[in-house]
């Protein structure tokens, strides 16, 4: 993979690609491979692969218009930086909070930011559960993003407390959305969110049924939410019509 490939993926897939910004993903991608091999960073490590799982993929709301042109943003849960590092990237003028519950991963992120000079990236280590309910987070954002694997319940409880209203979250989604979606939906009203239209993320030559998905901030969410850690996987919210 090099910067020029990556710019004609970008390109492809409908994806604004700013000057400079493959060559700063390139060395993000660099970095994520040596240090790769002495941590547990991805289970992803095909190149054309990465290239679309991680890069291509997580830049995906620039497509349809969804970044902010300013304010802030929160991926929570971020990992090795997906979606919120290169969409901090490509957006230097929004401020982006990465948080984590694994001090590794934001070593990592460190080491990534420091080496980049990028100047609109925190990072923050916690849990959702309970940076959810901190003064310096809670509802402090025009956006909140993840791209994890928990349902959209769950997500809504992750994601919502952070986000101001009026703002937004964003769910990186697959095929199970359909499954998901009465729950889900009910979830986000508990929490103050409106579930919105999902839009379909097409990869030339790839089946992939990707998903984003917003849900608008519409009232302030209740004291009580998120709930106590490891509590919105174990009992999402929303069930039987709660």
């Amino acid at each position: 993979m090099d910067a020029k490939t990556l710019a004609l993926r970008l390109t492809e897939c409908g994806i604004p690609c700013p000057d400079g910004l493959p060559d700063r993903l390139i060395r993000y991608h660099e970095m994520l491979m040596d240090w790769n091999s002495r941590m547990d960073l991805t289970a992803v490590t095909d190149e054309a692969e990465m290239m679309d799982r991680h890069y291509v993929d997580s830049l995906m709301p620039l497509r349809f218009g969804l970044m902010p042109s300013a304010g802030r943003v929160i991926d929570v849960g971020t990992g090795a930086g997906f979606p919120g590092l290169p969409l901090a990237l490509a957006c230097p003028t929004v401020s982006f909070t990465l948080m984590d519950a694994q001090q590794k991963r934001l070593t990592f992120l460190k080491a990534v930011v420091d080496a980049l000079a990028v100047e609109n990236v925190t990072l923050a280590h916690s849990r959702a559960e309970d940076g959810a309910h901190s003064p310096e987070h809670r509802e402090r954002y025009d956006l909140a993003v993840a791209r994890g694997v928990a349902s959209l319940a769950v997500l809504s409880e992750y994601l919502l407390p952070f986000v101001k209203v009026g703002g937004r979250a964003l769910c990186w989604k697959g095929p199970a959305l359909q499954d998901e979606m009465t729950q889900g939906k009910r979830a986000a009203h508990l929490l103050g969110g409106h579930v919105e239209e999902a839009l379909p993320c097409s990869f030339p030559g790839r089946a992939w049924q990707h998903l984003l998905l917003p849900i608008q901030k519409t009232e302030k969410t209740a004291r009580q939410y998120p709930r106590k850690a490891g509590t919105p996987g174990r009992l999402p919210l929303g069930a039987s019509g709660k």
